[in-house]
C-alpha cells in the first residue's frame, strides 16, 4: 500500500516551523547563555516590556504558548526576581505580572543582541520584499482567521500591521 506523495521539504507550514524555529533558536543566544532563560521565559519578559501589567491569561493569549507553561515561566521568573505578582486594577482576586527592575534591567542586556539578529536577517532582504514579506503573511493570517478551527489571533497580533 502506497501513502499519498508528500514533500516534507515542500510543505510550507514545516517550511515555516524551520525558519521560525532556527530564528528563535538564534534570538536565544541573546538571553539564555547571559540569563538562562528558557523560550517561554523570553517571550514573557518581552511581552511584559510591552503591555507592562498583565494577567496569566492575556500573556498565554499572546505569547502563543499553552498557559501552563506560561505558569511555569512567570513562576521562575518571580523567583529569579525578573517579575513581580501584583492585585489586578479591576479585581484584587486576580493576580497580575509586571516586570521588575531586575526584569528591566535583564532586559536591557539582551535586547540589543536579539535586535541585531532581526537586523542581519532583515539586511538580507529590500524594503520591497520585506513588504511583499509582511503582505504575504498577512493574506495567509486572514485566511487562518476564516478558518474556524484555527487558533484566532489576539488583539496584540493586529496592533501595527501594515498591509
Amino acid at each position: 500500500m502506497q501513502s499519498v506523495e508528500f514533500d516534507l521539504s515542500a510543505f510550507l507550514p514545516y517550511r515555516l516551523a524551520v525558519l521560525s524555529e532556527r530564528a528563535s533558536r538564534r534570538v536565544s543566544v541573546a538571553y539564555d547563555k547571559p540569563l538562562g532563560l528558557s523560550v517561554a521565559e523570553w517571550r514573557v519578559l518581552v511581552h511584559l516590556n510591552r503591555c507592562e501589567r498583565v494577567s496569566v491569561r492575556e500573556i498565554h493569549n499572546c505569547v502563543n504558548l499553552e498557559k501552563s507553561r506560561v505558569s511555569r515561566a512567570v513562576t521562575r521568573l518571580e523567583n529569579a526576581g525578573l517579575v513581580a505578582k501584583v492585585p489586578g486594577a479591576s479585581d484584587g482576586r486576580l493576580v497580575e505580572i509586571s516586570l521588575s527592575a531586575k526584569g528591566v534591567e535583564a532586559l536591557d542586556s539582551i535586547l540589543p543582541e536579539a535586535m541585531q539578529v532581526e537586523r542581519a536577517l532583515l539586511e538580507t532582504i529590500s524594503p520591497e520584499e520585506l513588504a511583499m514579506f509582511y503582505a504575504v503573511m498577512e493574506k495567509m493570517h486572514a485566511a487562518l482567521d476564516e478558518d474556524p478551527l484555527a487558533r484566532p489571533r489576539s488583539a496584540m497580533d493586529l496592533q501595527g500591521i501594515d498591509t
